[in-house]
């Protein structure tokens, strides 16, 4: 039988014969009786920008401070470029940290406040003024070298602690909810600046963040942790396509899931009798399970289609009615109340400006899918 889910094991990056630039191996950390991280194992390769994602509490801060040298893990070890940083002081790391508040100093312009680290180690002055005037134009904030914080926007603010941050040349940089303070349009903008910043610099960076459009958007991979453990590790695309698990699959954008009895399981499909769905469901694969099991399946939106005829198919569609409506401008939400009671979402792309809503709350309608649009997730 094959397997329905196919992903990197935990913790592993493409190419395993690369030596990781940073590797975590077995970290816990404990606060008294809570286990705020727990053996954590994690390869990051050189100039990747990897995102940590998780809810509050989920230990990914906790994991970054360790990082950092700001907290010492209970157990485990921490090597970065081979050498073992386990107990080495954060001012002794090639590591540099730009936390969400910034932290830049009032009274220091910007030039003063990107400098401020060159100088503490010592830094000739000639090659301050090169480097702070270099890094600044790259953030493109050199005509601004000579404002005060407080008459930036939050926006250049940003700027200009990733400007501090990367000035002193750091092997890696980690960024704690770097742009939680910037209001959505803003945050998508400068998603793409930093983009371009990292790939331009080529410096390893973690991003900490609990919004997933944003470690969706960065991340050339990403590890979503719960519980002070790491769920999954793989690239965007893996982890919303094939999630590991009903945590993963709710956390990583909107999802339908739904329960089902496994009735027919062969190399090439499976097929599995849902009560919730009020239909047989057919996937493309086989699922490695036990005839009369149940499993969890999980199924997207954005991959269920609408009709007001009955589809020409006999699996994989069920029947029900419009319960709202939400038009979002590039596409439209729809709450389906299906005929078993279950309410579920569809989202169509709204492609012609004049046309309005094809479906309106009322409607008795039918949805339908494909045999690889659901996901059987493992018990």
């Amino acid at each position: 039988m094959s397997s329905a889910i196919e992903t990197q094991p935990v913790g592993t990056a493409g190419g395993a014969d690369a030596a990781p630039f940073v590797r975590i191996e077995g970290i816990t950390k404990r606060f008294g009786a809570i286990v705020a991280v727990n053996r954590i194992d994690l390869d990051i390769q050189r100039s990747e920008l990897f995102c940590l994602l998780g809810g509050s509490g989920s230990g990914k801060s906790t994991l970054l401070r360790m990082l950092a040298g700001f907290e010492q893990p209970s157990e485990g070890r921490i090597l970065i470029d081979g050498q073992d940083m386990t107990g080495v002081p954060a001012y002794e790391r090639p590591v540099n940290m730009m936390f969400q508040s910034y932290a830049l100093f009032p009274h220091m312009s910007v030039s003063d406040n990107v400098a401020y680290g060159l100088r503490r180690g010592g830094v000739p002055r000639a090659e301050i003024r090169k480097r702070v005037a270099d890094m600044l134009d790259m953030v493109k904030m050199g005509d601004y070298a000579q404002r005060r914080p407080h008459q930036l926007s939050g926006g250049q603010r940003q700027r200009v602690a990733l400007a501090r941050a990367l000035v002193k040349q750091p092997k890696l940089l980690l960024l704690d909810e770097p742009l939680g303070a910037l209001d959505k349009k803003l945050r998508e903008e400068t998603q793409f600046e930093l983009m371009k910043i990292q790939a331009q610099l080529g410096t390893t960076f973690i991003v900490v963040t609990h919004d997933q459009d944003e470690a969706m958007t960065l991340a050339s991979r990403m590890g979503v942790m719960r519980d002070g453990r790491l769920v999954q590790v793989g690239g965007p695309r893996d982890l919303y396509e094939f999630p590991a698990d009903r945590y993963v699959a709710q956390f990583i954008g909107a999802v339908n899931l739904f329960d089902g009895v496994l009735i027919e399981d062969e190399p090439g499909h499976a097929r599995m009798r849902c009560e919730e769905a009020g239909c047989v469901i057919h996937v493309g694969h086989g699922v490695t399970g036990t005839l009369g099991q149940t499993v969890h399946l999980a199924i997207r939106p954005e991959k269920i289609n609408l009709a007001h005829d009955r589809p020409a198919q006999d699996e994989n569609v069920t029947p029900g009615t419009i319960d709202e409506v939400a038009y979002l401008g590039n596409l439209s939400v729809y709450q389906v109340r299906l005929d078993t009671g279950r309410l579920i979402h569809v989202t169509l792309p709204n492609l012609d400006r004049h046309e309005g809503n094809v479906f309106e709350i009322g409607n008795r309608v039918y949805c339908s899918w494909g045999p690889a649009s659901a996901v059987v997730l493992p018990a």
